[in-house]
């Protein structure tokens, strides 16, 4: 037998020791009163920093026990609906004015928007020969992945890449939320030249356009869209810029931060976490159980008919066996996730334009009756809400944005929460992170080699 033979057998062998190995008995977490996932036995995160970037409320504290209220996502203190209503009743599109507001704290007046408008625009370009050598040289089959890299080799076309002080992170910072989108549009025009057999198309990014206009521009072979399709782009990365400091990419931002690393090994880990399915990945999977869902389901309209298809889901009876409904339930919102009610009434209005109207109802519908039957299946109390991955993704097909687009553009967004976060923690942090872990194997006597069975 050769080896390429032997190893996938040794291989599983392998894995069956390490998987009994690494079990732990769950009766110990509880025993020895562990934070999982730093949250407490009631599902809220156990209090590790402080920050004035961001906040997200879904319930409030009374009488020491913890009530559910209507979702609120706050920026710097300003309420995000009071953002986007502002928003859109101007001629602007509004994540420039967001980003300005996540790095300095406050909101920009007109000239101040102008000129770091300008700034973005000026620094979208990545650095000579990168595409070329870093981008179509190895192509990645994951945009994520693929953007990851990118970041992590911007740190060889830096000058100073090592400097944390505050103002040449800041330089930093906005160098990579201006290039974001190229990195991404181009990370995906090589993976569709590489990968699947299409033609790629290589466009410039114009200063003069904001980040969501450039990004649709950019994707597409004939670099056109509208008005109102870059209008919803602009809300979805309005509404995903931020979400404080507990989320897990944000967090690993703060965790590698404060190791006292280069801005380059943070983000790429944020990028990292932000893939995941149970964080930014979430809105791909969500469109792929809709998939499912538009298959086994005859009558959209029917609740009925759509509830009995969920409640298979949640038994591991349907879809991908997890019993998860994916874009479904919060960490933290409990009656609503204000970014799911702004981006569903934006999306309306698109599945009108674009003939989704069925789809668009099929969605609502699923909103409207999962809570109780979540209820019902798990007998479980804990309220339930729509959360943003559910309307994310719909609205991004109704535009025509490829699925493995989907996660890109959240992270296209976040890059502006994430740099807040990186320059609140370089100046307030102070202390690596070191949480505790309890070992909690047994002590053995070390066995000789030769003495070993």
């Amino acid at each position: 037998m050769d080896n390429d033979s032997m190893y996938p057998s040794l291989l599983e062998d392998l894995a069956s020791i390490a998987e009994k190995n690494d079990m732990i008995d769950p009766e110990l977490y509880v025993k020895y009163n562990v934070k999982r996932g730093l949250r407490d036995s009631d599902g809220k995160g156990v209090l590790v920093g402080l920050t004035q970037v961001g906040n997200v409320y879904g319930y409030e504290v009374v009488d020491d026990k913890l009530v559910a209220v209507p979702g609120k996502l706050i920026y710097r203190g300003y309420d995000v609906e009071d953002i986007i209503k502002d928003v859109e009743t101007s001629d602007e599109y509004g994540f420039e004015q967001v980003v300005y507001l996540l790095l300095f704290g406050e909101l920009p007046t007109a000239s101040q928007l102008d000129e770091f408008s300008a700034i973005l625009g000026e620094k979208r370009n990545l650095p000579p020969n990168f595409v070329e050598d870093m981008v179509l040289k190895a192509p990645s089959q994951d945009i994520m992945n693929k953007l990851a890299r990118s970041v992590l080799v911007q740190y060889s076309y830096d000058p100073n890449p090592e400097d944390t002080s505050i103002i040449n992170n800041l330089y930093q910072c906005i160098q990579l939320i201006a290039s974001f989108p190229c990195m991404v549009a181009y990370g995906y025009q090589a993976k569709r030249r590489h990968y699947d057999g299409k033609s790629m198309y290589l466009h410039n990014p114009l200063p003069n356009l904001s980040t969501a206009e450039n990004f649709l521009r950019l994707i597409r072979a004939d670099k056109n869209y509208d008005r109102l399709e870059a209008e919803i782009l602009d809300l979805a990365l309005i509404l995903h810029a931020e979400h404080g400091g507990g989320n897990n990419s944000t967090f690993t931002v703060h965790v590698v931060s404060s190791s006292d690393t280069d801005i380059y090994s943070a983000i790429s880990a944020a990028v990292g976490s932000l893939k995941g399915r149970r964080h930014g990945g979430a809105n791909i999977k969500v469109a792929e159980m809709m998939d499912d869902i538009k298959a086994n389901v005859k009558d959209w309209s029917s609740e009925k008919e759509i509830g009995n298809y969920l409640r298979r889901i949640l038994r591991k009876e349907a879809f991908d066996h997890t019993g998860l409904v994916y874009g479904q339930g919060h960490a933290v919102y409990t009656i609503s996730d204000p970014r799911a009610t702004l981006l569903r009434e934006k999306a309306r209005g698109l599945a009108k334009v674009k003939k989704f109207e069925e789809e668009f109802n099929l969605y609502c519908t699923i909103e409207k009756i999962f809570p109780d039957i979540f209820h019902d299946e798990k007998e479980n109390e804990k309220r339930i809400c729509t959360n943003v991955d559910f309307y994310s993704g719909f609205v991004y097909s109704m535009l025509g944005i490829p699925r493995e687009l989907y996660t890109p553009i959240f992270a296209i967004s976040r890059m502006s929460g994430w740099a807040a976060h990186r320059l609140e923690e370089l100046k307030s942090g102070g202390r690596i992170y070191r949480p505790a872990f309890k070992q909690v194997g047994e002590t053995r006597e070390y066995v000789k080699i030769d003495d070993r069975d």
